[in-house]
């Protein structure tokens, strides 16, 4: 079974698709639209897909991406991120001068370059980064990656979990071609995720969220962008807690679709168990 994902081996992407499925092969792609598209098209069987992180917040372009894959979201993925200090075999930390990683990693890891006077240098991606500083061997130069990116690329972790914040996690979509693919019947919580345009009416946005708030569903995440190169013309992504089937989720859903122009469910899915832990 490949499972699709952007970035180099290595990458946290990479890690993710480890954890969430440790017995299948990783298949690395140049972007995102190519790991959505190897799983649509049957070369992968999923697509794992980072789509926000607890430090850094929302995954640029994703929620553009989402709607247009004709993926299937299936489950959730927490990867708790951490960056080690990664550098040539035998280099000691006061050799390093620079450290080469993805800009959004040098922005979680700000204090410990500073502390430590290493200069933050852009790289493409974390892997990516890693793997330049394995071929440079210039023992002034390390990367920020993962402990996956070192053990791959040989380099020794110089000091590990240097974030910023020690609860920096980021959450993963495991996309399929087929909503079938998801047969969970049974779960505590159900996660449902949904997209939706409000209609060109005063307080549309207003009265179309009154549904959740009277029937008491709860909506975890609520993401606004603009659509088809206008300032008018808005489309929202949801997170919710609970399953379509429900009657307090099929009221709320019934009374969104009255004041929008168009409502499409990308998923239904079991809770991953890092909610309930971090409530």
């Amino acid at each position: 079974m490949k499972i699709s994902f952007q970035g180099e081996l290595g990458s946290y992407s990479h890690q993710a698709c480890c954890e969430a499925f440790p017995d299948a092969e990783p298949l690395p792609c140049r972007t995102f639209e190519g790991a959505m598209e190897r799983a649509k098209g049957g070369e992968s069987k999923y697509a794992i897909i980072p789509v926000e992180n607890s430090t850094y917040g929302r995954i640029a372009d994703i929620y553009y991406l989402l709607p247009e894959s004709g993926l299937f979201i299936i489950r959730e993925h927490f990867l708790r991120v951490n960056i080690n200090l990664l550098a040539l075999p035998g280099v000691s930390i006061r050799e390093v001068k620079s450290a080469m990683s993805h800009s959004v990693l040098l922005g979680q890891c700000r204090k410990f370059l500073a502390k430590n006077n290493i200069k933050g240098v852009s790289g493409v991606d974390t892997a990516g980064s890693a793997k330049l500083v394995s071929q440079n061997q210039d023992r002034t130069k390390a990367a920020l990656a993962s402990p996956l990116a070192g053990q791959i690329y040989g380099l020794e972790s110089l000091v590990e979990e240097v974030e910023d914040m020690s609860n920096n996690t980021t959450r993963f979509l495991v996309m399929a071609n087929d909503s079938g693919e998801n047969n969970v019947t049974e779960a505590k919580q159900f996660m449902t995720t949904i997209i939706f345009q409000v209609r060109n009416i005063p307080a549309a946005l207003y009265k179309a969220m009154g549904g959740f708030a009277t029937n008491g569903v709860n909506m975890v995440k609520l993401e606004s962008y603009m659509v088809a190169g206008t300032f008018t013309s808005t489309q929202f992504y949801a997170d919710l807690e609970g399953h379509p089937d429900e009657e307090s989720v099929n009221r709320a859903l019934a009374e969104l679709k009255y004041f929008t122009s168009m409502v499409k469910i990308l998923g239904v899915y079991e809770a991953d168990s890092f909610r309930e832990y971090n409530s």
